[in-house]
């Protein structure tokens, strides 16, 4: 499937923070802001990035004017989430996207974010990033990504606890996906196809066993996993001691995922948690189960 690749970034190029979500603290974007130029990039912050509107970063229209500004100004050659929280699924339909084809650029973020990656792969077919600027090695990550692209070698860490989960084979297929229960509640309300994706999901804990098993099964049901060619895991922090009547996340997973009829690797260590890995969003990758790696090409060229 072609795809749109943005230019990389290189120092001196102009960066803008936004909060499409939830409004980070003063602190963090702070720490942002010094990320970013410590990389040699100009930094600007959107307007509304510090605005409160109950959880979220200001008002619908004020979150999606950041964004199509930033969209729209030619000067601005990369959009950073300054955090992800709640509120992106309210905006995500209404993106400019004539100004996102005209002038590709990655977004950055993850999380609530995963809404505006799925937008924006349905729409333009745009390559982003599913990471962060949080942490030394997240951000080392996402530079890379961004700035030195090449093809991205995610190995199945041993260590993590997805990684007990394994289909085996291999697939070829666009990385579509982030969040998982953003995934799932997309179903009818602007889930991309995932016909010849591999699908990459991650989640924290936020309920229980079955909040994930609801997730996975409307996925299937839908008949949004039609076509899908692999699976990809990532984090599920908060789940490592957690088990509900003899059964663990790894059950729930491999009873679902096995099911589906696709290799799956697991111990992907990108998601929520402390440091994690970036991922690129779109671009082709190879996935292997059997040696335990998901290989990405670029998300810029």
């Amino acid at each position: 499937m072609d795809i749109l690749l943005p230019p990389r970034l290189r120092a001196g190029d102009r960066v803008r923070l936004v909060s499409p979500a939830s409004f980070p603290s003063e602190e963090d974007l702070a720490e942002s802001v010094q990320v970013l130029e410590s990389w040699g990039l100009v930094v600007e912050i959107g307007e509304h990035a510090l605005d409160r509107h109950g959880y979220m970063a200001g008002r619908d229209d004020d979150r999606l004017a950041d964004l199509n500004d930033a969209y729209r100004d030619p000067g601005v050659r990369a959009l950073f989430a300054a955090r992800g929280g709640a509120g992106a699924y309210r905006i995500a339909d209404a993106l400019d996207f004539a100004a996102v084809r005209s002038d590709p650029k990655p977004l950055v973020g993850f999380s609530d974010i995963t809404n505006l990656h799925l937008a924006l792969w349905r729409h333009c077919r745009i390559a982003g990033v599913h990471g962060s600027l949080s942490g030394d090695r997240s951000a080392a990550s996402t530079r890379a990504l961004l700035m030195e692209p090449g093809p991205t070698v995610l190995h199945r860490d041993e260590d993590a606890l997805t990684a007990a989960v394994r289909v085996p084979g291999t697939a070829r297929g666009n990385v579509v996906g982030g969040h998982l229960g953003t995934l799932a509640w997309s179903v009818g309300a602007g889930l991309p196809s995932l016909d010849g994706a591999i699908l990459f999901v991650e989640a924290p804990r936020a309920v229980g066993l079955g909040h994930v098993d609801r997730q996975l099964t409307q996925l299937a049901r839908s008949g949004s996993i039609q076509g899908l060619r692999g699976v990809a895991l990532g984090r599920f922090p908060g789940f490592e001691d957690y088990t509900d009547r003899g059964w663990t996340v790894l059950d729930v997973l491999r009873d679902q995922l096995e099911r589906w009829g696709v290799p799956v690797v697991g111990g992907i260590d990108v998601g929520h948690g402390d440091d994690p890995l970036s991922v690129p969003l779109g671009p082709v990758a190879e996935l292997d189960a059997d040696a335990g790696t998901l290989t990405v090409q670029p998300a810029v060229r």
